[in-house]
């Protein structure tokens, strides 16, 4: 009987013992499913992550490929081997200017197969670079002096002359140039890199002759800019002017009024253009190096208000068919073009008589000013200018020509300048200043590189991310 009893107790306690291991084990084996699908459900949110920016990449090619109308707002993913491992679905909001996209701005979801619940959310914004990223672009040899400095890369097909400050790139197509008196370069100076060949002075493709600039940030030769390719069709600007109803194209001015010399654009800081017809101009006997010796009529003498028109927003691009002076203080985002497409045998030129100011330094005014010809300072202009703006002077130069005892203390431009020709904006003669600005700045405005006036060029087509954010 005692044997029994015993053999009792000891099942009773191999059944308590039992039950307690179950229940470790239990807890044991449920402890370990959690962690493993934790760890799943991680592995599922990264891969998430992954999927979402899959979406991303797929519709920035849909952008560069003009594939647009057939990408799919939801598509699935599928890995190397063709195995489905999520789903990503795309929102998409686009700025748009005078009809054509500025830029995207992608919202993609993305989720795997196995756990469609966890979802990871990405924005990213999409856009080009346009001309603004360099303070100069330049087709021709040039010579920047000892006052000038210059913070943004300054870019050359010609030879560079940089005798000013630097706080970027300083970059030329040539390897060698010429360089002659109209430089310095009489006689050659040769304790700067350059050697005599002959009776000519040959100089580095970019070199110095003081101790102003960081030479380290020399660059040549590189390869040649393709100025045509940051030019604009100016037809393209003149149609989409024409067809807008809203004052948008200016006809020659002489088909307004028979006395008309040109059009003189003043911008208001209330968001308005004032256009007024130049019925006068009185000369100035000037030097340029394509001119020599001549009379520039850039003086208005007579002129009367002929239109306020207010800065469209949803295209803000307008077109003169004639000589423009153009001054002001700018609310808006405007581009403005100066070109005579109607008798192919003339150019136009745009004349700056005075200061070209933003309402607002915060990216949303902006001003991008395109010459047929050249986009000259004229002499009338202020003592301490101040310039805002992309100025491009397509067939010609952006420049101050030299007029007798015509001289300024400061010139101060926020914006990028693409010349065809030659820049210039001081004259000197055996290292003294006869004419032109004794102080100048040059800094390139960052808030145009990505947002430019409409139909200001692109450095490329291709549109590339410049924002990335999870939300």
């Amino acid at each position: 009987m005692i044997n029994f009893l015993k053999k009792g107790v000891i099942i009773s306690y191999i059944l308590v013992f039992s039950f307690i291991f179950l229940m470790m084990l239990s807890g044991l084996l449920g402890f370990i499913l959690i962690q493993l699908r934790q760890s799943t459900e991680k592995l599922a949110w990264n891969e998430s992550l992954e999927v979402a920016e899959a979406g991303i990449n797929y519709y920035r090619w849909c952008i560069n490929n003009e594939a647009e109308d057939q990408c799919e707002m939801e598509k699935d993913y599928l890995d190397p081997s063709g195995i489905l491992v999520g789903h990503f679905s795309l929102e998409i909001n686009s700025k748009i200017a005078c009809g054509a996209t500025v830029q995207r701005n992608i919202v993609s979801t993305g989720w795997t197969a196995k756990f469609p619940s966890v979802k990871r959310k990405i924005s990213a914004i999409y856009t080009r670079e346009s001309i603004a990223k360099y303070s100069y672009i330049l087709n021709n040899d040039v010579w920047v002096g000892a006052d000038h400095q210059i913070r943004g890369p300054y870019q050359c097909n010609g030879g560079i002359r940089m005798d000013g400050s630097n706080q970027s790139s300083v970059s030329s197509a040539k390897n060698e140039w010429a360089c002659n008196s109209s430089f310095g370069c009489s006689p050659c100076p040769t304790a700067n890199g350059c050697h005599i060949d002959g009776s000519t002075c040959i100089c580095p493709g970019v070199f110095t002759t003081t101790a102003n600039p960081r030479q380290d940030l020399f660059n040549f030769p590189v390869p040649p800019f393709d100025f045509n390719g940051v030019t604009i069709d100016l037809a393209i600007i003149k149609d989409k002017a024409d067809d807008y109803p809203q004052d948008k194209y200016w006809p020659p001015v002489t088909t307004i009024d028979a006395q008309g010399k040109g059009y003189h654009v003043k911008f208001k800081d209330n968001g308005t253009i004032e256009v007024w017809i130049i019925t006068r101009l009185n000369s100035v006997y000037g030097y340029s190096l394509e001119e020599n010796w001549h009379y520039d009529y850039f003086l208005i003498q007579n002129e009367y208000l002929y239109k306020t028109v207010s800065i469209d927003p949803s295209c803000s691009v307008y077109f003169f068919e004639d000589n423009l002076w153009v001054e002001g203080v700018v609310n808006g985002t405007v581009t403005m073009a100066s070109a005579n497409l109607i008798d192919a045998n003339k150019d136009t030129d745009i004349v700056l008589p005075g200061n070209i100011d933003y309402v607002s330094l915060n990216n949303t005014d902006a001003l991008g000013l395109i010459g047929e010809r050249n986009i000259l300072i004229g002499p009338q202009s202020p003592n301490n200018t101040i310039l805002r703006g992309i100025f491009l002077a397509q067939k010609g130069r952006f420049s101050r020509n030299h007029y007798q005892n015509n001289f300024r203390d400061s010139l101060v431009i926020y914006g990028s300048i693409i010349s065809n020709g030659r820049v210039g904006t001081q004259w000197t003669s055996s290292g003294i200043v006869v004419s032109g600005y004794y102080k100048r700045e040059s800094y390139i405005d960052p808030n145009m590189i990505y947002q430019p006036p409409p139909y200001v060029p692109y450095l490329n087509p291709q549109f590339k991310m410049i924002n990335w954010e999870e939300l």
